[in-house]
């Protein structure tokens, strides 16, 4: 009887759910491979269904899934997905969310309110992932919600760059939507050669989502081009109005950064109309071809999910891609 062969060789393979198959595309290119076939569709009464057109048993998935609106929708397609490979014994599922899904609802505010940003998190281990990759969550300590390595990745060198290239030449100054996110513009100020830090001292309504009461500047921002920088716009109230206080306070300009390009109405009409010279946001999310607008430009997102997917791959380091500034 001869002995059975073992093969030690891994096999890399990526699937894409159907929330914003351009980025898939364009990682899977970057990567050198191809999207697994598959089939998917809705039944009548709108549950989703997702077969795989090729055997997936014992390879390396990665499984792209953008959470975008209609959001419940995507994400029960990605779990299902998720649920689809572990039961065709998929050796280890990666499941790669550029945008978590629910990350805003990360704490309890008050009570009776779930934490919804654990509960994704649980989900998807229950579906059967090992593992996630994402891009700038709204809150570090969601990580900790997921029960198994979690790669998170920063938008950061890729939006800083493109501001430096534009704007390097004049007067920067970094600033923060919130107090609440002022690390975040403490690392782009870091990256903008130690551009001076402002924040917007603002209130929020609580009865009222995505509603701002007051705003003002804390710091200096006269005759400097002010970096806006954001993890996400979602209606765009919050980043418009913090636009409007810095050139209340005498800015030469306002450039917004975001990662995440939500764009729920009216974001579009307030960032179109606002006093922002440029909205400089990545690919995270797809962005309808009736919101695109003359001062919206779109960075790809693609480099660093598909060299992050490599370094998994091959057992290699993420924190390495961010020179150790994870």
């Amino acid at each position: 009887m001869t002995g059975m062969k073992r093969t030690t060789e891994k096999n890399l393979m990526v699937f894409s759910g159907r929330a914003h198959p351009d980025l898939s595309h364009e990682v899977v290119d970057l990567l050198e491979c191809g999207l697994v076939p598959q089939s998917a569709y809705e039944f009548a009464n709108g549950e989703l269904y997702v077969r795989y057109e090729e055997s997936v048993r014992g390879c390396d998935a990665f499984v792209i899934q953008s959470h975008t609106a209609p959001i419940n929708e995507w994400i029960m397609e990605h779990l299902i997905m998720v649920d689809a490979l572990k039961r065709a014994s998929a050796k280890r599922i990666t499941v790669v969310m550029p945008f978590y899904g629910y990350a805003r609802q990360d704490k309890k505010h008050r009570g009776r309110e779930p934490i919804s940003a654990r509960l994704m998190a649980d989900l998807f281990k229950t579906a059967g992932a090992d593992r996630l990759i994402t891009v700038d969550l709204h809150a570090d300590q969601i990580q900790g919600f997921f029960d198994g390595p979690v790669d998170h990745l920063m938008a950061l060198p890729i939006l800083t760059d493109y501001v430096k290239a534009k704007y390097g030449d004049q007067q920067l100054a970094v600033v923060s939507p919130d107090a609440g996110r002022i690390k975040v513009a403490e690392r782009w100020s870091a990256r903008l050669d130690g551009a001076p830090l402002a924040f917007i001292h603002k209130s929020r309504r609580t009865d009222v989502a995505n509603e701002v009461v007051a705003n003002r500047v804390v710091g200096e921002v006269a005759g400097k081009i002010c970096i806006l920088t954001d993890d996400m716009i979602d209606t765009g109230g919050t980043i418009v109005k913090a636009a409007e206080a810095c050139m209340n306070d005498g800015a030469a300009g306002v450039v917004i950064a975001a990662t995440h390009p939500i764009l729920s109405d009216p974001a579009v009409d307030r960032l179109k109309n606002s006093s922002a010279i440029e909205v400089v946001v990545t690919n995270t999310l797809p962005i309808a071809p009736e919101n695109h607008f003359d001062k919206l430009t779109v960075l790809s997102i693609a480099p660093l999910i598909a060299r992050a997917i490599r370094e998994v791959f091959e057992d290699g380091s993420v924190t390495s891609m961010f020179d150790g500034h994870a």
